[in-house]
């Protein structure tokens, strides 16, 4: 009798390779217009003074600081270990100076600007959606489609320029010296055309092979984006802007990413008046501060993920890149732990929470030995095994 033969086992196709450097030491950069309220953002985010001037070139070297990313399921292991040392997960921002139009041919300070950009991993893209005769808009009136054109061109149009040398470059390295980089070349002529187009890197469809060699051009239209929509304080707490649709149609025509409306002036208010005035404001208004989520929304758009490692002496964040598997955890404790690795016990936070504690959480079977191929999810709460005999071999 005819007996079929099994269908083929699907290969499973692994998760395609991120934009960006492979690295968490990543930052992100506030950018827009002069005059958004960029600077008074950052000073917000990390209550560093920086000037911040109704002057349109007023930050010129980056501000950089370090903020620590709020994570309920980190305070409830603190909570519940009180250890000596805590150390959170940080998202690090850098506040880039306003970027005008022309700033690829060099207006304002642009290349200082734009390189700074580059040296960004992700971008807070903040636009203006209030209107103040107090604070003076560069391009003369309010428009947030306009504006937001305006800095979307300059970002495409400086990737343009690097991808015209990279094209010319490539094209005679293909013709007097090695013929296998033709793909490359041929890659580098379709982004150069995604560009002209108009469009952004990231929202093109890329095979991983590809992705991997895009990265090596270190674009800027490669980075993920937040958009962060400042409007007054009476739109915010009306939950109303007639800006924000016309906002969100711009940025979903080009690929859904992140848009987050907030007030600068309401967050800075919160700040200056007593933790009690500023529960009592929120309560009034029936608003929260936006902050915690814009700083998780950043962090989460690095591509980052972080686990956990919990106990008496010590409760901390490790922060690691999405997709990332156990020794890649393992090392960014140490090194060794890496070059060691045995295998990793993984535990849930919503597990420990539901049942209150490690034990608890063993004696329910769901405590579980991983090994290398072990993806890391975000939250996991690890203890890993390791054991470093020789030293490690020299390359």
């Amino acid at each position: 009798f005819y007996s079929p033969m099994p269908p083929k086992k699907a290969v499973e196709e692994g998760p395609k390779p991120l934009f960006g450097r492979p690295t968490t030491n990543v930052k992100i950069g506030i950018v827009g217009l002069p005059n958004v309220g960029k600077s008074t953002f950052f000073n917000l985010l990390c209550n560093m003074q920086v000037e911040a001037q109704n002057f349109p070139f007023c930050t010129i070297d980056p501000n950089q600081s370090r903020v620590a990313v709020p994570d309920e399921r980190f305070d409830f292991l603190v909570d519940a270990w009180k250890p000596k040392s805590v150390v959170p997960a940080y998202l690090q921002v850098t506040d880039i100076a306003g970027l005008v139009k022309g700033a690829a041919e060099g207006q304002g300070l642009g290349n200082a600007f734009l390189s700074h950009i580059k040296a960004c991993d992700a971008i807070f893209h903040c636009v203006r959606a209030f209107d103040d005769a107090d604070i003076v808009h560069v391009e003369g009136d309010l428009d947030p489609i306009r504006d937001l054109q305006i800095i979307s061109e300059e970002l495409i149009l400086k990737d343009i320029e690097h991808m015209e040398k990279t094209v010319v470059e490539l094209e005679k390295v293909v013709a007097r010296i090695d013929k296998t980089k033709k793909p490359d070349f041929e890659l580098a002529q379709r982004v150069l055309q995604q560009l002209k187009d108009g469009k952004e890197i990231r929202h093109g469809e890329w095979k991983a092979a590809e992705i991997e060699i895009i990265n090596e051009w270190y674009l800027i239209t490669t980075k993920p984006v937040v958009y962060l929509v400042n409007m007054s304080q009476n739109d915010y707490f009306r939950k109303k802007n007639k800006w924000l649709p016309k906002i969100a149609e711009f940025v979903n025509a080009k690929g859904k990413e992140p848009i987050i409306p907030f007030s600068v002036a309401f967050e800075q208010k919160l700040t200056e008046v007593s933790p009690e005035e500023a529960e009592a404001m929120c309560k009034t208004n029936n608003v929260t501060t936006i902050m915690p989520k814009i700083i998780k929304t950043g962090y989460h758009a690095l591509q980052l993920v972080h686990f956990f490692t919990a106990g008496a002496d010590e409760v901390r964040a490790w922060t690691v890149r999405k997709h990332s598997k156990a020794p890649q955890g393992a090392g960014a404790i140490h090194t060794d732990f890496e070059r060691g690795f045995i295998c990793a016990e993984v535990y849930k936070f919503d597990d420990l929470k539901e049942l209150g504690s490690e034990m608890a959480v063993k004696n329910a079977g769901k405590y579980r030995q991983e090994g290398k191929t072990y993806v890391i999810c975000d939250g996991d709460i690890i203890f890993f095994k390791f054991n470093v005999t020789a030293a490690p071999k020299k390359k």
